[in-house]
């Protein structure tokens, strides 16, 4: 299916691909990974054609399609399942191309071919789609031009998954999806029957939707069979081996060194140095390994505080007056709870953890809040409103209130950020050093408690697990809402379900709710298959009536000029009689009788045509 050879590739003078060569066979799914920065992206536009190597070749099978989530998106009235529809460009063209032909050979081959690309089905299978992405039918049916950019990406999703192309490139496809969603998108990946390269930062897709792993690892790309822990496993054995011959090589080589130091300058020796020394220049030593760096986090310890430190009392949320988005909530928090968000996108999850944070207040009820509470508050759109002009330190020193310079730099330290970072304008920082620096903000005075709102999306696996363990060695309560179902099991004990204008606690586990989502999930596809059916019949009867009326008005139209044609020889033989030629009139006689007999026959076709016609209708 694909071929990379020998592909190099420099942007900005820094060479990010040198010389890095894989092959893809048709059918095989494959996890692309590698730390932030390290040409995954690039990679896919290199493929695609986007970017051009600067040295190698990366070829396709012919006539294969490639499919990527396109970031084109009309922004217009166009309805999203239109919009999903559109993506199928071959079965667009052939019903646009269905209005105006009058060939009724041509008519045949466009309704053969509608029915051979299952065109008829097209819209059921575009609104399951959609609705695994979290569409209901209303939203399916409304203007592209009303949805934000996190939707209009699934949007984009959905159209990419809608075509079925032969190599399907996703490139972080989790990154705007809830957790329902992530668990429809897996399972469609895992019955996916085309070639799949994904790059995610979420171990628990890779585990479950590919076969092979794809590393970027010092400018090259190295395979490994397995998924994503398989991966894992092998390389660290790998790596184990690698630094132990090496070890062995260079010990091997300080022998002889020493050796050569030695005796060089003794002439009864010189010649066992000088063949020593050869032996060294031309040793093949592997290279030492070299650990991808990964920085830790180091949350504050929070002093004690009793229980509970936060009470709901029959409170109700929302945006606007009398319009509650949660209601009737009746919940408790103490010091060492670890809870994580359960619920569709929409449904108020980030609403309910801005009413904790106390940046929402509430509509009714009451909250009431330990006195020396103190929060950490994250929300990805934080990295957005990070003044780009500013660095680290100026950021942490206004917000720790002119501490000293020793003590903001120890608070930006426990996040990885030396002085040359620290320095750095934020704009010049990685989503993932961005996302650090809200982590460094939101826990400098010891938080009580951590309100997590998707803080993984600009995070790679290994600075997940980083997350992951800070989190674990942290001794406050924290409130978690991520779609890394990894992170959700390794650190919350307690599940809240937010549904249904409500948050109650979910008795069962993620893999509970999961099931819960695929078996919801089922229902709503044989309900959706069952109404295609019927509708795909009706549409086919409207196909088959339409075509019989081309069918009939184009025979009409033959009747009528063979009528106007035989009117028109019957003149020509009036007007032939009143000069006798015995050619010419026998020419014309023959013509009329021709086509006499042409309109006869015409005329079954149509009545013929007609009774079709009656019936169909």
């Amino acid at each position: 299916m694909l071929s990379v050879v020998d592909v190099t590739y420099r942007v900005a003078g820094r060479t990010l691909l040198e010389k890095a060569s894989f092959t893809i066979p048709t059918g095989r799914r494959v996890g692309l990974v590698g730390p932030n920065g390290t040409g995954k992206s690039t990679l896919f536009k290199l493929i695609s054609g986007e970017l051009q190597a600067d040295e190698g070749e990366i070829s396709l099978l012919s006539k294969a399609s490639v499919g990527m989530v396109r970031q084109d998106l009309p922004d217009d009235e166009t309805t999203l399942i239109d919009v999903v529809l559109a993506a199928d460009t071959e079965r667009a063209a052939l019903l646009k191309e269905a209005e105006t032909a009058d060939d009724m050979d041509r008519i045949g081959y466009i309704y053969e071919r509608l029915e051979q690309i299952s065109a008829y089905d097209a819209p059921a299978r575009a609104a399951i789609i959609l609705a695994g992405l979290g569409f209901d039918d209303k939203a399916q049916n409304s203007g592209i031009c009303t949805f934000s950019g996190g939707w209009r990406m699934r949007v984009a999703l959905a159209a990419a998954l809608f075509r079925e192309p032969d190599l399907l490139m996703l490139d972080e496809p989790t990154n705007h999806l809830d957790f329902e969603a992530m668990v429809w998108l897996e399972n469609y990946l895992m019955k996916y029957n085309k070639t799949l390269l994904i790059i995610s930062h979420d171990r628990d897709i890779l585990n479950k939707t590919v076969d092979h792993i794809l590393h970027i690892d010092n400018l090259k790309i190295v395979s490994y069979t397995g998924n994503y822990d398989q991966f894992e496993r092998r390389r660290a054995e790998k790596m184990m081996n690698q630094a132990a011959l090496h070890k062995k090589q260079m010990a091997q080589k300080e022998h002889m060194m020493k050796f050569v130091d030695r005796f060089r300058a003794k002439a009864s020796k010189a010649r066992q140095a000088q063949s020593r020394l050869k032996a060294i220049e031309k040793m093949d030593i592997v290279d030492a390994v070299i650990a991808e760096r990964v920085t830790a986090f180091t949350f504050p310890e929070p002093p004690p505080l009793p229980s509970p430190m936060i009470t709901l009392d029959d409170v109700s949320v929302g945006y606007e007056p009398n319009k509650p988005i949660l209601r009737n909530l009746d919940l408790r928090i103490d010091m060492d709870d670890r809870i994580a968000l359960l619920g569709a996108n929409g449904n108020g999850k980030s609403t309910l953890v801005k009413l904790l944070s106390g940046r929402l207040k509430e509509l009714s009820g009451e909250v009431d809040k330990a006195s020396k509470l103190k929060i950490g508050y994250f929300a990805q759109h934080q990295t957005e409103e990070l003044d780009v002009n500013q660095t680290p330190y100026q950021i942490m020193y206004t917000a720790m209130k002119d501490k000293p310079e020793p003590k903001v730099r120890a608070a930006l330290g426990r996040f990885g950020f030396d002085k040359h970072k620290a320095d750095t304008k934020v704009g010049e920082l990685s989503g993932g050093e961005k996302a650090r620096l809200l982590f460094c903000l939101m826990s400098f005075d010891a938080p009580h408690i951590m309100l997590l709102d998707e803080p993984t999306n600009h995070l790679d696996i290994d600075a997940r697990e980083a997350l992951m363990q800070a989190l674990n060695n942290y001794n406050g309560a924290v409130i978690l809402v991520s779609h890394d179902p990894h992170l959700v099991e390794m650190v919350a004990d307690r599940l809240w379900l937010v549904a249904d204008g409500s948050c109650k606690p979910y008795d069962d586990d993620l893999e509970g709710y999961r099931q819960l989502i695929i078996d919801q999930r089922r229902k709503e596809r044989k309900e959706a298959k069952e109404a295609a059916r019927s509708n795909k019949e009706e549409k086919k009867a409207n196909v088959k009536t339409g075509t019989i009326e081309k069918e009939v008005k184009k025979l009409e139209q033959k009747v009528q000029d063979l009528m106007a044609k035989i009117n028109q020889l019957e003149n020509d033989m009036v007007a032939a009689s009143q000069k006798p030629n015995a050619k010419q009139m026998k020419d014309l006689n023959t013509a009329h009788r021709l086509t006499t007999e042409e309109l006869k026959a015409t005329e079954v076709e149509w009545l013929a045509a007609q009774s079709r016609l009656d019936q169909a209708s």
